[in-house]
């Protein structure tokens, strides 16, 4: 079988605060979406912006990061893959379509003032970035430790 690739990076502004709820599974899943924006010259040459709006859909771990961090108009970094789900509408019958982004991974990129939802970062970073990593943090011996250098670490 050939090698397929379904990924997808987006850079966007979140449209409204995110809808949090919990499968019966207990399962935690945050819906929310996500607009990007194209600019185009139209047929005047003048520049129009176009707004693209994506389904976002966070599971677990990264759910309660959305919901602990995200709100309206917070600015994230999202990668993820493509799914398109079909379901029988209830009311009518007719078969119905969602593409949604399953998100891998987030980074927040808004300050506090500008919608990040009450994440505070240490008083010594003054970055506007924020990316989670699950990673246990090192104690300050062990990153002491990692940053020395010593000959042996030069390549030439």
């Amino acid at each position: 079988m050939a090698k397929s690739v379904n990924k997808v990076i987006l850079l966007g502004n979140v449209g409204k605060d995110p809808e949090i709820r919990s499968t019966s599974g207990g399962t935690m899943v945050a819906n929310f979406t996500l607009a990007t924006s194209d600019r185009q010259k139209d047929a005047q040459g003048n520049w129009q912006d176009r707004t693209e709006w994506h389904n976002m859909v966070a599971f677990t771990r990264l759910a309660e990061i959305v919901r602990d961090y995200v709100k309206k108009g917070s600015k994230l970094y999202v990668e993820g893959k493509i799914q398109t789900r079909s379901w029988d509408d209830k009311e009518t019958g007719a078969k119905r379509y969602r593409t949604e982004i399953i998100v891998n991974d987030l980074s927040l990129l808004s300050g506090r003032e500008e919608g990040s939802g009450g994440y505070s970062r240490p008083a010594a970073s003054s970055g506007s970035t924020a990316s989670f990593d699950q990673r246990p943090p090192a104690s300050q011996d062990e990153y002491a430790q990692s940053s020395e250098i010593s000959d042996d670490d030069i390549p030439f």
